[in-house]
């Protein structure tokens, strides 16, 4: 991690209109804290929204975004910086499916095949070669967090499709790496959110002919 300078490093909060004491408690850890800030969206806009709002707000020269539950553990954040810094990458993500033996708990069968199956569909669509987009642990440039936070549109959970496919166009170069991973249960995503992501990948396509990502 050389290359890197993780001398300045700072944990962005970004807090959804929760009902639950989330953000008191980043709030009070902020207070013993500097390096911990804690920004709030104007009510519950949705996880793209969230995480448009976490790229902006972040200081530091590399901005990773990852779950509050932590299913991709911190420590793997080694293998992110350590493929980009290899590779002359402008970014990395975590993947579940490059190797499944690094799964510690899985999904559902359901929700995995649920996920297999929408991967073929998003890839079908929008010719990303990803082979997992949905994994919540990804790491970019300051300067490509700026371009994908200002092309973004989706506000729901289609964002990570639609930030992959503002870099492709964008010319940057995003790897994809393998990271350990548990499912945690209690996850906030319902059976309308999963079908409505189907959706996601068509309204990537319709943005980008209107030229919403150029």
């Amino acid at each position: 991690m050389d290359g890197l300078n993780l001398d300045f490093a700072e944990v962005v909060v970004v807090n959804d209109g929760s009902r639950d004491a989330t953000a008191q408690v980043a709030r009070d850890a902020a207070s013993r804290d500097a390096r911990i800030r804690l920004v709030e969206n104007p009510g519950n806009r949705g996880k793209g929204y969230a995480v448009r709002h976490g790229l902006r707000e972040a200081k530091g020269e590399w901005v990773l975004f990852t779950d509050a539950d932590l299913s991709a553990p911190i420590e793997e954040l080694a293998k992110l910086t350590a493929a980009v810094e290899a590779k002359g990458a402008d970014g990395a993500i975590g993947s579940r499916a490059l190797d499944r033996s690094l799964i510690g708990v899985h999904q559902s069968p359901f929700r995995e095949m649920s996920g297999r199956f929408f991967n073929l569909v998003m890839r079908m669509i929008t010719g990303l070669p990803y082979r997992d987009t949905q994994c919540g642990f990804k790491l970019v440039s300051s300067k490509a967090a700026a371009l994908l936070a200002a092309k973004q549109q989706i506000e729901g959970f289609g964002f990570d499709v639609e930030l992959l496919y503002i870099a492709k166009k964008h010319g940057l170069k995003i790897l994809e790496v393998p990271v350990r991973w548990n499912n945690v249960e209690g996850t906030k995503v319902s059976l309308a959110n999963g079908l409505a992501a189907f959706l996601d990948p068509l309204a990537v396509k319709r943005n980008d002919w209107r030229g919403l990502y150029k």
